[in-house]
């Protein structure tokens, strides 16, 4: 007799060529991903031959309940580690019925910026760093944490191993896998700083596709909580007090900054960085004040400064950028929940397409 675990994992490709695609959107919140399913004819590989959908936009907080629809263009495609065989996720962006970007479709104002024939041509790469905090279910407290108590102080638990100081790895390595198999260009895995918590990075990723790969890789683990019975936070501070709170780091280099005398174009980049601090502070995340304050690896929000191999720098150049002449840097200041759709975007058009009125001057290393 089947089980629902063998009717789960059923493989349907010895019976039809249909195939189930998963159609994922972010929702009306900024932060919640949401999905549905339908089943296509056959195999796909593009998304422009998918077709387009709709969803009740009323119960996502993305529409009027007396003009509810949305309609979902797919966007990017990728393996289902789910259902497997070639079954599909479809990453998709939201818009009105007369075609125009609803406000929370983050990705247009992205997608416009890096089809920019200057930024195009720079080749905008990006590695995010996803730090995220996972939960017992029934009371939100960090997985491994005692009922209304605490651990030992932090020091012991970065990249750490030993069931005193290690929460989630079978979630964390189901996780990686499912990221792998997927296609999406995950580059590793680490116990972060506060016991419960954990990161992956993606990258390096070109313009758009770093913010499709990271709301992917979020939903996927989403997903893999909810098999675990586990609640996964992306909230930057989730534990106030003497805890490391949750950041994105958005890792960035340009085509100019990767090639010889590139250090230069860095150091110019951040200086208009520092120019617009406060526009990029307000665009980084929900909460971000509470995590940056000066302490736990954090630069104070109110200050922009930068650094070689800092970490409690606005923005931190690497030894190795440093002495090759060339490289990337790290933009520490997102929060674990900004939207990367909006910090990418944001990132390319200060430092390849704006220009100042006239020079401010910023905290030199």
């Amino acid at each position: 007799m089947a089980n629902l675990a063998n009717l789960v994992n059923m493989d349907l490709s010895d019976c039809t060529n249909k195939i189930i695609a998963e159609y994922i959107w972010v929702g009306g919140t900024g932060m919640d991903v949401r999905s549905k399913a339908r089943t296509l004819s056959g195999p796909v590989d593009d998304p422009n031959k998918l077709p387009k959908w709709n969803f009740d936009g009323s119960s996502t907080g993305q529409a009027t309940g007396d003009d509810s629809e949305v309609i979902l263009r797919p966007q990017a495609i990728f393996r289902d580690p789910f259902r497997k065989g070639k079954n599909i996720l479809v990453m998709c962006d939201c818009y009105a019925p007369n075609g125009e970007p609803i406000p929370s479709n983050k990705r247009y104002g992205a997608a416009k910026i890096f089809n920019h024939p200057d930024v195009k041509a720079e080749e905008p790469w990006f590695g995010i760093e996803q730090e995220y905090t996972l939960l017992q279910k029934d009371t939100n407290w960090p997985l491994g944490w005692p009922l209304g108590g605490y651990p030992g102080p932090q020091g012991p638990y970065y990249c750490a191993a030993g069931a005193d100081k290690t929460y989630g790895r079978d979630i964390v390595d189901a996780h990686y896998k499912a990221c792998l198999y997927a296609g999406i260009n995950i580059s590793g895995i680490n116990g972060e700083v506060m016991p419960g918590q954990w990161e992956f990075q993606v990258g390096p990723s070109v313009g758009v596709s770093a913010g499709d790969e990271i709301w992917v890789a979020r939903y996927i683990l989403e997903r893999i909580t909810e098999i675990a019975g586990v609640v996964v936070s992306f909230d930057p501070k989730p534990i106030p007090g003497d805890w490391n709170g949750a950041g994105a780091h958005t890792n960035y280099s340009t085509k100019s900054m990767r090639s010889e005398g590139g250090y230069e174009v860095i150091k110019k980049a951040i200086k208009k960085l520092g120019m617009r601090h406060r526009e990029h502070i307000a665009a980084y995340g929900d909460g971000n004040e509470r995590r940056l304050t000066g302490r736990h690896e954090t630069a104070d929000i109110n200050t922009f400064n930068w650094g070689v191999a800092n970490r409690g720098a606005s923005v931190r150049v690497g030894r190795d950028t440093e002495k090759q002449g060339k490289g990337y840097f790290e933009d520490r200041r997102p929060a674990s929940n900004m939207d990367p759709y909006v910090v990418t975007g944001l990132i390319a058009e200060t430092t390849i397409l704006w220009e100042p009125a006239h020079s401010n001057g910023v905290v030199a290393p």
